[in-house]
């Protein structure tokens, strides 16, 4: 089974002196459970979910033919919703939407495809605000296009261990006992343990 992870740098894992992040953590946890898995992390730091949508099928289509048992995982929205340079979101809210929308129903057409909601940024207020938003926004459009969505922000949001993390890190990425925590929630998963079932 081929697995692309796409998104931004919590995807990559920033910040994980064990550069595992949460992706190689639950495939490690899949693999020693005799999990036949290839992992392919996709995450770039700075993507935004324009960005994403704009590479996903081709970066895809060069790791998984047809006939793979190919899977998908998306997790984005931090860089969406930060502060640009004038001080407003990196992408407007309608964007925001229509890029996550278009990818909850593009993306299981090709392959089975999971989505992992957004992480909070510790310390700014209005960014989670619009995170919060836009998780709930993308929990709607998964359960209309059938796209299992996991909500990750509402449980690190009031974590102090995420918290801790991030303040500890470069301010913005845990370390690696965050990316364990969010590693938990999705192992935790039973759309990933049925993912990765076969």
């Amino acid at each position: 089974m081929k697995i692309c992870f796409f998104g931004d740098s919590f995807v990559n894992g920033a910040g994980d002196d064990d550069c595992l992040g949460w992706t190689g953590r639950i495939c490690s946890v899949a693999r020693k459970a005799g999990k036949d898995i290839t992992q392919y992390n996709l995450g770039v730091r700075g993507d935004t979910s324009a960005d994403i949508m704009g590479r996903w099928q081709q970066e895809a289509g060069a790791r998984m033919k047809t006939g793979d048992e190919g899977r998908l995982v998306f997790s984005f929205g931090a860089n969406d919703c930060a502060a640009g340079e004038d001080g407003r979101a990196r992408l407007p809210q309608t964007d925001r939407l229509k890029n996550a929308r278009s990818i909850f129903v593009a993306a299981p057409k090709v392959w089975p495809t999971l989505v992992v909601g957004p992480v909070p940024l510790v310390g700014d207020v209005t960014a989670n605000k619009r995170l919060a938003d836009l998780s709930r926004q993308a929990g709607v459009f998964a359960k209309a296009h059938r796209v299992p969505y996991l909500d990750v922000f509402t449980t690190l949001k009031d974590s102090q261990l995420w918290q801790d993390e991030c303040v500890a890190g470069d301010g913005v990425h845990p370390g690696a006992a965050g990316y364990e925590l969010i590693a938990d929630l999705v192992s935790g998963w039973d759309a990933w343990q049925q993912m990765v079932a076969v």
